[in-house]
């Protein structure tokens, strides 16, 4: 009996012990020290092989933009002959 008496006394006191505990705040969707969200980046498709790459990567060519300067080089030899 003592022991069940014990048992619920620790029960009482790790309650009240972690009620008092500060509990984690909930993360704000956007904090002030937060940077603000990276705008989307224009993309082109590749004249040669059709993948969409940044528009300041591409390569310009007379066919054109190119995600290489293989393809691009590819491309005009092609539309040459």
């Amino acid at each position: 009996m003592k022991y069940l008496l014990l048992l619920l006394l620790l029960g009482v006191l790790f309650f009240v012990l972690g009620a008092r505990r500060p509990r984690p705040r909930e993360p704000e969707s956007r904090t002030p020290s937060s940077p603000p969200p990276a705008t989307p980046k224009a993309m082109l498709r590749c004249a040669e092989c059709g993948m969409h790459l940044p528009a300041d990567e591409a390569l310009p060519g007379k066919g054109g933009v190119f995600c290489s300067a293989a393809h691009r080089a590819s491309f005009e030899a092609r539309d040459q002959a």
